[in-house]
């Protein structure tokens, strides 16, 4: 058994000559933790030394470096959070992980480190945690952005993404974690596939390896989040009732969010503004992800 080093900002370069990036290889990039009234800590990935101007949010099973091609892409101050219960950030005693209740963390991170941004940008779960952040505290989102998600989401959409997000928790090698991850990602690279591995897993003394995300309550809860059973997600609400910019991008291979999707959100929310990535599965920053910095090129001014 050989323990494999992992440093988390040593792996930028590997995504600068996969997507062809004409940018630095040495960013200025940090990890920052926001301290919670309650104990726990929200960790983050801070992209520049100016206050960020984008706030990047992930989806269930992911964490903040899921961005990373994306933000060396766009070159903009920006921080990636990492949810609760993934990544570096604390886990919940109660194990709950609804989008309306890191919304109120979420708060707190984005007030101490970007109270200005230009937009709020959240995948997946992340996307629906940012719809609930936006329906509390609309002063804190200036521009929402949702990838590939809507409140319409059900498991028998995201059955793919919840299938690989449910299956085994420990891996006996990183061969084993590799050839399961490479099983239900086909069309992603090995290079962008390992590296995504080493940012949200870990290995342990024995040489097992395990997810670094807290599986031990559902994240996806009826009505709230990928994978709700109900006829009508009470989050619709929120779309109806915002009156701020709306943007939402789409993958254009993802079975998880449907045209249907598409017409009711629009319906509720008539200024919504709706992009299709060709190409792009429901994971569109990561299939695609220098397509999606061209996206949000436009909050740099």
């Amino acid at each position: 058994m050989s323990k494999i080093f992992y440093d988390e900002f040593s792996l930028f370069q590997e995504n600068i000559s996969e997507y062809e990036l004409n940018v630095s290889t040495q960013p200025v990039v940090a990890r920052v933790n926001t301290q919670l009234p309650d104990g726990r800590a929200v960790s983050a990935v801070k992209w520049g030394s100016a206050e960020p101007c984008l706030v990047f949010v992930h989806g269930s099973g992911q964490n903040a470096h899921t961005w990373d091609t994306v933000a060396l892409a766009l070159g903009l101050p920006a921080i990636a959070i990492d949810l609760p219960g993934h990544g570096h950030s604390s886990w919940r005693d109660d194990a709950t992980y609804s989008p309306q209740g890191m919304a109120e963390d979420l708060a707190f991170v984005i007030r101490e480190h970007a109270p200005h941004a230009r937009a709020i940008i959240g995948m997946s779960l992340g996307g629906l945690t940012c719809l609930a952040l936006a329906n509390a505290y609309p002063d804190l989102v200036a521009h929402l952005v949702l990838v590939d998600i809507t409140p319409g989401v059900t498991s028998k959409k995201a059955k793919a993404v919840l299938d690989f997000i449910n299956g085994p928790q420990s891996f006996s090698s990183f061969d084993e974690l590799f050839a399961r991850t490479k099983e239900h990602n086909p069309t992603r690279s090995e290079a962008s596939l390992r590296r995504g591995i080493l940012h949200n897993a870990r290995q342990h003394d024995d040489g097992t390896w395990q997810w670094r995300y807290d599986r031990r309550g559902q994240t996806e809860t009826a009505g709230s989040a990928p994978g709700h059973e109900a006829p009508r997600s009470p989050m619709w609400e929120m779309i109806t009732r915002w009156q701020k910019p709306l943007l939402m991008v789409r993958g254009g291979i993802s079975p998880v969010v449907d045209d249907d999707d598409v017409a009711e959100l629009v319906s509720r929310c008539p200024h919504a503004e709706v992009i299709v990535v060709d190409g792009a599965g429901h994971s569109v920053q990561g299939d695609r992800p220098v397509e999606l910095a061209n996206v949000l090129r436009r909050f740099a001014s």
